[in-house]
């Protein structure tokens, strides 16, 4: 995954784009016109579906038909049939609106940035997040550059886990992230491995959860502000001056009062994964991953090229 000034999204990355790739144009409106997140624009949507006589006859046929089935039985049961259907028509339109809005907002977004946008596809399993659950997938892409200096991806990532209670039934939680994807093969042989992770649970219990990270360290640095905020994990045999030149006073800072809320981080082989909780479907949170994507890459090489 290279990525210098300039250069195209790198071919890993890209093939994460998927088959069903579309590339956005640019958008005909105005910046000023553009729908700023993906629920702006699903209002207009629904009423274009309820005023279209297509719509109206894919929700009437139906729901006539079942109330000519129920009137024969029981002549109420036709009324209750023709409502239910009827309605279930209506939130299907709902959701069709929806997903429209969703797919002029992005591609209006890939064309503003000069992205390339693609469907539902799989990610590169380069940190732990992108390895884990029983199914994980990108529901879309967004490839190119990220900063002038930093080309690499966005994703709506979601992984799925299957859970199984005492009585055999089955069930799927979903968790989404949004993920910002980059390379930096500059820093590959002096920190393979770094983690700085959201903290969350209770100090008490951190020594019992490092018995379980064996292959990993628990990085400690000066400084209240991050400690109350990140987890920071090693490999074993890293250099803890390296980390420490890394984490300067600036860098802290920035992790603390300028991250996205509830961002994180994973550098494995050079391959970064910055990301944060939930589906950003918002312009402003899409640029503020991008941006920061970018400024942890952009730290991670200075300190390695030092």
């Amino acid at each position: 995954m290279p990525e210098t000034e300039g250069a195209q999204p790198p071919d890993e990355i890209a093939a994460a784009s998927g088959g069903d790739a579309t590339t956005a144009a640019a958008p005909a409106a105005s910046d000023a016109a553009a729908p700023s997140d993906a629920n702006e624009l699903r209002g207009y949507h629904f009423r274009q579906l309820l005023r279209s006589g297509k719509t109206w006859a894919l929700i009437l046929i139906p729901a006539l038909v079942v109330a000519g089935i129920g009137a024969a039985t029981v002549p109420l049961l036709g009324g209750v049939g023709f409502v239910a259907v009827v309605f279930v028509g209506i939130v299907a339109a709902f959701f069709v609106a929806d997903r429209r809005a969703a797919n002029a907002f992005f591609s209006l977004y890939a064309g503003q940035h000069q992205l390339e946008l693609g469907g539902k596809a799989p990610l590169p399993a380069a940190t732990p997040l992108l390895r884990k659950g029983d199914a994980r997938y990108a529901e879309r892409t967004l490839t190119g550059q990220l900063a002038p200096d930093c080309s690499g991806l966005l994703a709506l990532y979601t992984y799925e886990q299957e859970t199984t209670d005492g009585d055999g039934n089955t069930q799927t939680n979903y968790y989404h992230y949004t993920v910002g994807l980059t390379s930096v093969p500059e820093c590959t042989d002096l920190v393979p491995e770094l983690y700085c992770q959201r903290k969350f649970g209770l100090r008490s219990l951190q020594k019992f959860e490092d018995v379980f990270r064996r292959s990993k360290q628990r990085v400690k640095l000066e400084s209240e502000a991050l400690d109350e905020k990140y987890e920071i994990f090693s490999g074993k045999d890293q250099d803890p001056n390296w980390l420490r030149q890394l984490f300067a006073p600036s860098f802290i800072v920035w992790l603390t009062d300028s991250a996205p809320p509830k961002f994180a981080f994973e550098l494995v082989d050079g391959n970064l994964c910055c990301y944060v909780n939930g589906h950003k479907e918002d312009s402003a949170d899409l640029d503020t991953l991008a941006t920061a994507t970018a400024a942890v890459a952009r730290r991670l090489r200075d300190e390695a090229t030092e």
